[in-house]
């Protein structure tokens, strides 16, 4: 900590505990937390950590970006927008795909939920009722995508959006097998 935040600390007015930083200058002096340490909390990000440097870094981040790709090309495959028009911006975390005029993305979340078991994000402020998210970060592979796309043309379908069924999964498929993923480090 820094002199300037330690003198505000003495300053300080408010009722605090936890976030006292007195108690935990001392007792780290002595190499102590003053409170029950979140030990699961470092166990869990000793595997994460141990996780990703397994696969390797270059991998971490190419296979999300080449899921980003074959999710998009299945979006574009449906007719419907993706809210990031522009390669530049647009993000390897998940897509936002822009509804049709007069389709409830609300409703939409509703149906991919309650009927397919499958978990899609809503749109956020103005976008609210308006797009629907698929994510493709994480602990994901190629079938996993796919599947997605599968349950996301059914749930389009079933709100009357025209889906020519198998044809964004198809074009995300041909974009998998094209670029395959080199093996993990």
């Amino acid at each position: 900590m820094s002199d300037k935040a330690l003198a505000a600390r003495e300053q300080a007015t408010t009722p605090r505990h936890y976030f006292d930083w007195g108690p935990m200058i001392a007792r780290n002096a002595a190499g102590y937390f003053p409170y029950t340490p979140a030990t699961n909390l470092l166990y869990g990000l000793e595997e994460a950590t141990d996780m990703l440097l397994e696969e390797g870094l270059e991998h971490l981040f190419a296979r999300p970006a080449r899921m980003a790709e074959g999710v998009r090309r299945a979006v574009r495959a449906w007719g419907l927008g993706i809210v990031a028009e522009s390669p530049q911006v647009a993000s390897n975390v998940l897509t936002t795909v822009r509804l049709p005029e007069g389709i409830d993305g609300d409703k939409l979340l509703e149906v991919s939920e309650t009927e397919f078991d499958l978990s899609l994000g809503n749109g956020l402020g103005p976008l609210a009722g308006k797009v629907f998210r698929i994510g493709h970060l994480g602990d994901i592979n190629d079938l996993e995508v796919l599947a997605t796309l599968a349950g996301c043309e059914l749930v389009l379908a079933r709100l009357g959006v025209p889906v020519d069924f198998g044809k964004g999964v198809g074009a995300c498929q041909r974009w998998f097998a094209e670029n395959p993923l080199p093996k993990a480090v």
